[in-house]
């Protein structure tokens, strides 16, 4: 049976090869008799599946030894909490507000701290990046914040920002939910990142957590033990009971993301992807990509079809809308409506998505500005 090309922001797409390994092993894991999701987290069957994991990330992500990985819950969402609750000690944080994500995380770590806006691209509609020279970075400040990649905007940091080259000593906190694994990490560059699992790597349910180890040590007194990256730390992710179904499943998928040539290989492939979708967008009279050319998401494509006076179609409802997205689901091509605060389409072309998912979508579009159904 043929798959459908499964275009979600997350949870999204993961490797067939590796659901079908999961699907092999749902009885019985290499003999174990157990199921990995029946295993105690303390076993030494999981315990292999675990470190496996973790020595996989880190060969894969070339993280440094001064850096913990932390398997964490929560998703992304919780760090906007968990990370101050860590790192903030009750001080000044700067956030460059780039899209929704990091107006989200600037947000709630105003509940434990200054959360101050050293830059913002609100007045672009967030489809630009601030100049990392025009950043507003206090002398105090504890942390600065980015989120590396913006799903709903379509708006990535192909390059992280050197704060040093700045005259900023603050260390810098990427939310890299949507892009892990995608391409190589700085770590010269950043103090700490992390991401839910959902969107490049796994299942939902698992978080990761990459932190310097100097950061670790410094939790508010009010931080809930389970969020403290040191008791974390020092018990290899397993204070408490670890996502561990979710964690094996990302195992599978860093096996996979090093059978492919790893994040080099993946880097390439993503930017074929991505050059080739936009380079049809650009170069169609019905579709419109509104972000600058220098900062267009890798992951995540939204876009718009033009109405009959040439503007793109904000409202979800629209029969042109409705239309597109029904030819879209006939030909195999799911989850391609925008976020609903911002409307139109997005095509999420994560690590898991081939190139010949982003063909048979242009075809697609192509059919659909031919013949307008």
């Amino acid at each position: 049976m043929t798959r459908a090309w499964n275009f979600s922001a997350g949870p999204a797409a993961m490797p067939e090869a590796v659901l079908q390994q999961a699907a092999s092993e749902m009885l019985d894991w290499h003999g174990s008799g157990m199921g990995v999701m029946e295993m105690s987290h303390r076993g030494k069957e999981f315990i292999s599946i675990y470190e496996q994991a973790e020595a996989d990330l880190r060969e894969l992500l070339a993280v440094p030894a001064n850096f913990r990985i932390l398997f964490m819950q929560g998703g992304g969402l919780a760090e906007n909490a968990i990370v101050p609750l860590n790192l903030s000690q009750g001080g000044a944080m700067d956030f460059v507000l780039t899209g929704s994500w990091s107006q989200k995380s600037h947000k709630e770590a105003g509940k434990y701290g200054n959360a101050r806006v050293a830059a913002t691209a609100q007045a672009d509609g967030f489809t630009t990046l601030p100049a990392p020279a025009g950043w507003r970075i206090g002398a105090d400040s504890r942390y600065v914040h980015i989120c590396g990649n913006e799903t709903i905007h379509g708006v990535e940091f192909h390059e992280l920002p050197d704060l040093k080259a700045l005259g900023c000593d603050a260390p810098l906190v990427v939310d890299f939910s949507s892009h892990v694994a995608s391409r190589p990490v700085d770590w010269t560059r950043v103090g700490l990142v992390f991401g839910g699992a959902q969107k490049n790597l796994g299942p939902a349910g698992l978080t990761l957590v990459i932190v310097r180890e100097d950061l670790i040590g410094r939790a508010l007194s009010v931080c809930p033990s389970a969020f403290d990256y040191k008791l974390v730390a020092d018990n290899q992710s397993m204070y408490n009971t670890p996502p561990t179904y979710s964690i094996y499943i990302a195992g599978l998928v860093f096996q996979w993301l090093k059978a492919q040539g790893g994040i080099a290989a993946m880097e390439q492939r993503n930017i074929a992807k991505a050059e080739l979708l936009y380079s049809y967008i650009d170069g169609s009279q019905l579709y419109v990509n509104k972000v600058d050319k220098a900062c267009r998401s890798r992951m995540n494509v939204p876009f718009f079809l033009r109405g009959d006076d040439g503007q793109p179609l904000l409202d979800p409802a629209h029969p042109r809308n409705a239309a597109f997205l029904d030819a879209a689901k006939a030909a195999g091509l799911l989850q391609l409506k925008g976020h609903k605060s911002v409307g139109g389409m997005r095509a999420s072309i994560y690590n898991a998505m081939s190139i010949e998912g982003v063909q048979a979508l242009i075809t697609c579009m192509r059919e659909f500005e031919r013949t307008g159904a």
